[in-house]
């Protein structure tokens, strides 16, 4: 009898999986078809209208939540796989208990990522909730979107015959990575960060198939009204600043890095594809183009408030700023000693 009833409930289980797996995979397919249609009526609808800026509103802000939807995607799978089936101990093993070592490892480990900034803020959140303490794990999510094989890969295509640049942004990336872990863990406080998944239902701290796709419904659909709102700002700003505003600056070294690192954070582009539009910028020095790819996959608009919903507001301001000027240091200092 028991027999039975253990394979019934392991059949449930089985088909309940099932069913979940067929929702996400049309969930998915059901996105992508509306992200598709969006990106080509949106402008069609805009010129139709006779409007050309919202015409171009529409495109950039399909083009960064477009680009954006795989990683973060990528990102909440791995954040919900780690949750249901990596037990906390697996991570209390690994990292040391000395945030000063625990650092330096995870912002290291977010090597093995290939994914953009919106992947690592959900498994940054994730590595929190199992027990990871909040200076590594930020750290990771930090180096991940910026070192990855995929990011330096991408970053010597766009500049052939010019490997300092992709050891210039290793760098660079690394150490605000190492640093702002650091800092967290010597200067932040408990109550600027929100725990993530302190409201989690019980059945999203259970491991098994079923805690994994809970898992993966939520967070997908969490963060992904962030990084809209994210896109929405990116473009509002590529609409209303004239291109003419910025050429001003081009001639002075001094303007170009704050310029660039500024740019950075509200064109919002995907870290596997920022290398090629820091390329484009030609008429700005190195050490410029350097600190738009140090800063981008860090600090951004979508960033900001994918953080804005996991860790709360007070923690994003916060981390965001600092990072943003620790970025912009470091990306001076190896640019003056490399580029």
């Amino acid at each position: 009898m028991e027999n039975r009833r253990t394979v019934a409930d392991g059949a449930r289980v089985v088909v309940r999986a099932s069913v979940y797996a067929v929702y996400a995979v049309l969930g998915g397919a059901a996105l992508v078809a509306v992200a598709t249609v969006v990106s080509f009526l949106g402008p069609l609808l805009a010129l139709d209208l006779y409007t050309p800026p919202v015409a171009a509103w529409w495109t950039v802000f399909t083009a960064v939540a477009v680009q954006g939807v795989p990683f973060l995607l990528l990102g909440t799978v791995v954040s919900a796989a780690i949750g249901a089936f990596v037990p906390d101990r697996v991570f209390r093993r690994l990292l040391p208990r000395s945030p000063v070592l625990a650092v330096p490892l995870a912002g290291v480990a977010g090597a093995v990522l290939p994914g953009c900034e919106c992947a690592s803020v959900p498994v940054a959140g994730s590595l929190m909730r199992r027990g990871v303490a909040p200076a590594a794990a930020l750290a990771f999510l930090l180096s991940a979107p910026a070192i990855n094989p995929v990011v330096l890969v991408a970053t010597s295509l766009a500049f052939p015959g010019r490997p300092e640049m992709v050891l210039a942004r290793l760098l660079a990336s690394l150490g605000t990575a190492v640093v702002m872990g650091w800092l967290w863990a010597r200067f932040g406080k408990e109550e600027w960060l929100r725990p993530p998944g302190r409201g989690a239902a019980p059945a999203e701290r259970t491991a098994g198939p079923r805690a994994f796709l809970t898992g993966l419904r939520h967070d997908f659909l969490h963060a992904g009204g962030f990084l809209v709102l994210g896109a929405a700002a990116a473009a509002t700003f590529g609409v209303a600043v004239p291109r003419s505003v910025l050429d001003v600056f081009t001639g002075s070294p001094w303007l170009a890095v704050p310029l660039l690192a500024a740019l950075a954070v509200v064109l919002c582009v995907c870290s596997e594809a920022d290398a090629f539009v820091a390329a484009s910028l030609s008429a700005f020095p190195a050490t410029a183009r350097l600190a738009f790819m140090v800063v981008g996959p860090m600090v951004d608009l979508k960033l900001l408030a994918l953080q804005t919903g996991t860790f709360g507001r007070s923690f994003a301001v916060r981390f965001a700023s600092a990072t943003w000027l620790v970025a912009v240091a470091a990306s001076v200092l190896v640019g003056w000693w490399l580029l």
